[in-house]
Parts: C-alpha cells; structure tokens; sequence
C-alpha cells in the first residue's frame, strides 16, 4: 500500500484513512485504463481521448500538439502519485455536459475546488451534499438579487451545463489542499484553444468574465459576434467591487431571447 500511495512530504491527506482508500480507488482506475488518452469503443468514432464527440472534432488538431503529449503524461503520472481532483472521469465534464453546437453561454473559472468531495468538472460547482464555497454563495445573492431566485441549497450547477452553459476552468485538475498546483501544466492552452473554438466557430454566445484571469481570454473573442459580460471576481474579497450588481444573470437571458434563443433557467 505504502509504495502505491507514495510518501510526498507536500501532500499530508494521506495520512488520513478514508483518503487513503479514495486514493487507491483511483489509482486503480487509471491503472491498465488511461483516462486522457484512450480508444473511445462507445463512440462511432476512433478517437484519442474520451472527451464528446463534437468537442473531439473541435479540438483535434490540439490532441497532436506536443504540450498535449506533456501534459497528459504528467497528469497522469500525478493522479498515481498524488491525490488529485476532481475523480478523472469528471475532468471533461464541462464538454461533456455542453456539446461544441449546444454551448449558448460561457463561464470561465480558475481551477477547480481544491478540497475533499467538491470538484466535479464545473467551474463554480460543486458536487450534491457539499457545503457551498463562499464564491458560490456570492454568485447566488446575485442571482437571487438579479432574478428573484430563491437562493439555493445545493452548490451543484450541472443543470446550467445541461441547458448549454459552458463552465470551464482554465485549469482542470488540481492536488489536493494546494490551489493553482497544476497552473501552467499545459491545460491553459488547452482551454484557451476551447474558448478560441467558440469564438470563430458559433455566433451569438454569451461570454461571462468574472475576475482578471477570465478577462484575459477578452482579447481572443469577437465581439462583433459575441457578448461579453465582465465584472470583478465574486470571491469574497472583491464581490463588492462590482459583482453585486451586475445583472449578469438577467442581461445574458435578454440577450439569448433576442437571438431567438431559449433562455437559460438559472434555478437550481
């Protein structure tokens, strides 16, 4: 047990039993079956990763890159070494749960929750039973504030992904109890040649941009076709400055209607 767990000094989760036992589980689903690289047998296509069939057409040319050969090979590695999040088969949730043509609205976060039972996939979520991140909080007094929303008692936002909303990290997987531990592995890349899809492939998306580092991707969208809301991040420490009160919620549901397209039902 001890050699598969590993002994990293950084990480003191595993010295926790339940954790050694989440741990192990998830090694052994890596083990002989590689999550990022693998023949899909359920789709009609041969494809090199498991990630939806719509976004595989999108991105394929990203998956013979070399950065995407790096990064793959130490994710996984990590996963094996380390405790990681969220559960391998929720990294591509996001385009999993939002087909490439189905994307109607698109939120961009950081990197996921960084604690035991949160991550899923989703930017801003988290999984059912989990106690709602004070990020999360802030978001729903907005929409309780912007569209009379009683505000919610679950912090799971996948209902949103479903109807077309696009949450994505710009990083997506993360160690546990370390934020930002897998920055500038090669998932920014990644995800900005998502964001970059939408962009020049759809019209008439609703861009949401909370906070400095979602801003950055501003200068890769057309806004001519698009429309972009920004505002400060709904962290805590800046919500605020801008966030309260934004009327992002209602302004993105005006637009799509305008479009001729089904707004999104923001209740959770």
């Amino acid at each position: 047990m001890e050699k598969l767990i590993g002994k990293s000094q950084t990480n003191q989760l595993t010295n926790n039993l339940s954790l050694k036992k989440q741990y192990l589980s998830q090694n052994k689903e890596l083990f002989g079956e590689e999550i990022f690289l693998e023949l899909d047998k359920k789709s009609k296509l041969s494809k090199t990763v498991v990630i939806d069939d719509t976004w595989y057409h999108a991105l394929q040319n990203e998956f013979s890159k070399d950065y995407w050969k790096s990064l793959t090979d130490t994710v996984r590695k990590l996963y094996k070494t380390n405790v990681v999040y969220p559960n391998p088969k929720k990294v591509f949730n996001a385009f999993d749960s939002t087909p490439f043509n189905k994307v109607k609205v698109v939120i961009i976060g950081q990197d996921p929750y960084h604690g035991a039972g949160q991550a899923h996939g989703l930017c801003f979520s988290v999984e059912k039973d989990t106690k709602i991140p004070p990020t999360l909080r802030n978001i729903y007094k907005e929409l309780n504030s912007d569209l009379n929303i009683s505000i919610p008692t679950t912090g799971n936002l996948q209902s949103w992904a479903d109807q077309g909303v696009l949450m994505l990290n710009t990083v997506l997987t993360v160690e546990a109890n370390q934020a930002n531990s897998h920055k500038e592995l090669g998932w920014e890349k990644f995800t900005k040649a998502a964001i970059k899809a939408v962009s020049k492939e759809l019209e008439n998306v609703v861009f949401i941009l909370w906070g400095k580092q979602a801003q950055s991707f501003s200068t890769i969208l057309n806004e001519n076709v698009h429309y972009i809301l920004s505002s400060v991040h709904p962290s805590p420490l800046s919500a605020h400055n801008g966030f309260f009160g934004c009327k992002h919620f209602s302004k993105a549901n005006d637009y799509l209607i305008k479009q001729d397209k089904t707004p999104i039902d923001w209740s959770i």
